[in-house]
């Protein structure tokens, strides 16, 4: 049956018959429905017309429900039912009683300044599921770009035709090293000072290891290993294996006993964050409800004015990440 030929049957219709075939009384129906006596005749004599059965018999005594009525109050329950959680699930989410929202985010950011912006989110909105997925930066745009998250904070400047990058924050990078290292109280670290220990670096794949890599070209660092995870990356220089260069969002790992961190001052080795959503697509209420809390808590980082210039350090290139060279 198409859609030309399907008899089109309303809700007032359905409740009507419903009220009749528990009433058994067209009075006592109208009633329950607020309709005159032959307003609520006419409405189930239409329904009866339209399906083209006979849903009840009538005397003057008694309404009884014919084989076909009996059927169909089956599926007219059902189809009511059906109706009645499809509006309550959306009144729901119209005040955000419930939802969903994906976010995805560098595991720096999902660790140290995400959980105090949910903690809010789920004060005000405790029936809202949330998934974080706490991934680098190529996996996080990804997700976006595949629908699997809302949006992202990523340190990829993804603008596509499917995808909108705006800046969301900045960060500056930090020597971590042992207290009783050299460059933990030499007066002035230059990127040929810290290319004169034994390097702990990250991932290639991360962000963190993208924007150094870019920034010190041409020097090389004398790394002794790479690793994945920053908290593999502190235990490794608080043995005193060697020296690492972090951002600032992620210096939470490192407060640890046995380790010292200190700002670095060299021009252009900052890294950006990026929210990264879709393109001509609009986000759920809940998912655009912690999307604004987002925009309106931005991690407080402090980026001092460097006090060397940029003369200085011109031949250490110390710069744009390639993306936005």
């Amino acid at each position: 049956m198409n859609d030309a030929t399907r008899p089109h049957v309303s809700t007032r219709q359905l409740q009507a018959f419903v009220a009749l075939a528990e009433q058994r009384s067209f009075t006592r129906a109208a009633g329950l429905c607020h309709l005159s006596q032959p307003a609520f005749s006419a409405l189930i004599g239409q329904l009866e017309a339209t399906l083209g059965l006979r849903l009840f018999d009538r005397s003057t005594r008694h309404v009884e429900p014919t084989a076909e009525g009996l059927a169909f109050e089956v599926s007219a329950r059902r189809v009511l039912a059906e109706f009645d959680g499809a509006l309550s699930d959306l009144t729901d989410r119209l005040a955000l009683r419930r939802g969903r929202v994906s976010i995805a985010l560098l595991p720096s950011l999902a660790a140290g300044w995400l959980p105090e912006v949910l903690r809010g989110y789920r004060a005000q909105y405790p029936g809202v599921e949330i998934e974080v997925a706490d991934v680098l930066s190529e996996p996080c745009v990804e997700r976006v770009r595949s629908g699997q998250a809302d949006f992202a904070l990523a340190a990829i400047r993804a603008d596509t035709p499917e995808l909108q990058a705006e800046p969301f924050c900045s960060d500056g990078f930090h020597l971590v090293c042992p207290p009783d290292h050299p460059l933990a109280t030499q007066p002035e670290v230059r990127p040929r000072d810290v290319a004169a220990y034994p390097f702990i670096h990250m991932a290639r794949g991360s962000s963190v290891r993208q924007y150094l890599d870019a920034a010190l070209h041409p020097l090389q660092m004398q790394t002794l290993m790479e690793v994945d995870q920053l908290a593999t990356a502190m235990g490794m220089v608080r043995a005193g294996l060697g020296v690492s260069l972090m951002p600032a969002l992620t210096l939470f790992h490192f407060a640890q006993p046995g380790l010292v961190t200190r700002p670095l001052h060299w021009p252009g080795l900052t890294r950006r964050i990026y929210l990264v959503r879709r393109r001509e697509r609009s986000l759920s209420l809940a998912a655009q409800s912690l999307y604004e809390q987002v925009v309106a808590q931005p991690p407080q980082v402090d980026m001092p004015e460097p006090p060397i210039s940029r003369k200085r350090y011109k031949k250490a290139s110390l710069l744009r990440p390639p993306s936005e060279r």
